[in-house]
Order: C-alpha cells, then structure tokens, then sequence
C-alpha cells in the first residue's frame, strides 16, 4: 500500500509533553464497531464486560541515552537491542565521527567500543568492565524520552517515573509501552471488581519503534525486530478467556504484536520466545486478539498502519480527524482509545 493513504496533518499543540495526573484522568476515545465515545481512562471498566482479559507488557524501561566523547568529538547513544552480555546496538548521534574500533568515554567510569554498523545505520557497542551494563546505564544513562518530545524540552527527574508503567519488571525496553502509563491502581481495581482480568508478557520496546517509515510502499519498509516472551501459563490463559467466550484485549501495540505473533492460524496462542519483527499493515486478518488500547500515533507510522489494519483505514482516519478537531492529546504522553472491531 502507499505510505502516503496513512499520512495526517497533526497541529504541533497536540503533542502531549507530560502525562495526564491522575494517569487515568487521560483521555478516552472509544471506538466501538461503528459508535464514537468521548470518555475518559477511568471510564474503562463501564466499556468491558465481565470475562474481558486485558494484556499488559511488563518490561522496564532503562536509561539507554548516553552522551559521550571521542576524542575531541561529542558522541550521543541510544541502545535499542542487546545482542549479549555486554554488547547492545545502538544509534548514534554524530555517526560520522565514529569507527569500528574507536572508544567512547561517557563519563562515571563508563566506555564502550563501537563495532560493526548495521545496514539500519546503527552501531553495536561493547561495554568495557565486568559491572552489569544495567549499572553502568544507571550511573550515565538517561531515559529515553521519544524524539518528539525531547525536542520539545530536556529530560527531567519526573521523567523517570512518569515515563514506566506500573506494570515495569523485566529491565530491558529503551521506549515504554506507551498505552499502560494510563494505568493506576485505582484503576486495576475497579477492572476486578467489574470482572476483569488481567495478563502480563514481556517485549522489549526498542528505538526502532520511532523510524520513520522512508519506503513509498509499505511492502518495501523494513521492519525493526525486538525480544519477546509469553510463557505457556500466559498463553494458556489468553486461549481459556476466548474459549469461554471472553476478549482479549492487548494494552499497547506492544503486547498486541507479541501475541499475534505467538498466534497461529487457528487462533490459538502458544508460547513465545525470541525476536518478532510481524509489520501489520490493512489486509492482515488478527489472530489472538480482540481489541487494543492504545495512545494515538504518527503520521505516515507503522503503529498507525496497525490500527487502521484493526479498524479499517477510513474509520481510523475519521477517528483521528475527531481526535485532533476535539483536542485529544497525541503520542507517548498523550490520551489513549479503545478499538474494538
């Protein structure tokens, strides 16, 4: 399909810079089949019914931006991937600067050596010492808030916490599940109360996710891959609410590409570990899922592309003109929908 059919005029004001306080005071749009609802996240359980499984990603974000030197040249890093113990692969701010085989300094104790460059640009650095790299990124790193916001304004104490969900366990993401952020306590409550369970997994949100899509036509993009597990305890569970007549609803396109991923043709979810690079563009039919929260994406996106995969273009494009004319909140921060085919 042409990129150009998921492209959107977005006014700048729409971009969200902090969170929602309360978190579940955020924005709901519903899209329900053929009827709009203008809610809010506190309104959720009232639009679930009884039997209903929401799917959480449970991975933590860690602080993967790095500022460094080479020499006399600045260097930025932002991992996206490990690819072992001590070697993640990164882009890298001032790349021309940077060789297989040169050292960066980022400060506290803390260098790697940049390897090979991937066809995507990016390098694989390896971090010197035997500290775990999660310590060496605690004591250099900073969070890795998306580009459209740290252009806005620099990174904040507040942003450590607002930027990880409740659900954050398994270190590892360099961009948080963006749709549980709207999540509280409070919340999770009155979804039991109401009869609503709840799942986690775990996928491992790489810098990927913020590429833009360069291609012309969607069957020429290629797609960022990311780790992912659902253990069989989880995947049986996910099978026993659809055969009991319930929906799983994934929380954040994250969890929804995990588990169509571990889906097979038959529907059913088996358990899953390893790197999953699935790109769901319209025409693609769903396999393990039936509806999503989520933020609102970019322009020419490909979590745009999913969407409108699960909801059809047109409705997804009239959905998002509704948004934008009623002053909903767009991107990581920002306010959250309810798709429901």
């Amino acid at each position: 399909m042409n990129v150009d059919l998921f492209d959107f005029a977005l006014p700048n004001d729409s971009i969200a810079l902090r969170p929602a306080s309360p978190r579940d005071a955020a924005r709901l749009l519903v899209l329900d089949g053929d009827a709009t609802r203008d809610l809010h996240v506190g309104d959720l359980p009232a639009q679930l019914r009884a039997g209903d499984l929401l799917v959480f990603n449970d991975t933590r974000v860690i602080p993967a931006q790095l500022e460094g030197t080479r020499g006399e040249a600045r260097i930025g890093a932002t991992l996206h991937k490990r690819e072992g113990p001590r070697r993640w692969r990164a882009f890298i701010r001032n790349a021309k600067r940077l060789r297989d085989g040169d050292v960066i300094d980022f400060g506290q104790g803390v260098s790697a050596t940049a390897g090979d460059r991937g066809d995507d640009g990016s390098f694989a650095l390896d971090f010197a010492g035997t500290e775990p790299v999660e310590l060496l990124l605690e004591r250099a790193g900073r969070m890795p808030l998306p580009p459209y916001i740290a252009a806005k304004r620099p990174t904040d104490a507040r942003d450590a916490d607002d930027y990880q969900t409740m659900f954050a366990n398994e270190p590892g993401a360099v961009a948080a599940p963006t749709a549980a952020l709207h999540f509280t306590p409070d919340l999770m409550a009155a979804l039991d109360a109401a009869g609503i369970g709840h799942a986690t997994l775990t996928l491992h949100v790489g810098a990927g996710t913020f590429l833009p899509v360069k291609a012309d036509d969607t069957a020429d993009h290629l797609m960022h891959a990311e780790w992912g597990r659902i253990d069989a305890a989880t995947a049986d569970r996910l099978n026993a609410v659809r055969a009991a007549g319930g929906r799983v609803i994934a929380v954040g396109t994250t969890s929804l590409r995990l588990i169509e991923s571990a889906s097979g043709d038959d529907g059913i979810v088996r358990p899953f570990e390893g790197d999953t690079a699935i790109f769901i563009t319209p025409g693609y039919r769903f396999k393990g899922i039936d509806g999503l929260v989520t933020n609102f994406h970019l322009p020419r996106s490909t979590l745009f592309m999913l969407v409108s995969a699960l909801m059809g273009l047109e409705r997804m494009q009239a959905g998002y003109a509704h948004a934008i004319a009623s002053g909903y909140r767009f991107y990581s921060y920002g306010d959250a929908s309810l798709l429901l085919p």
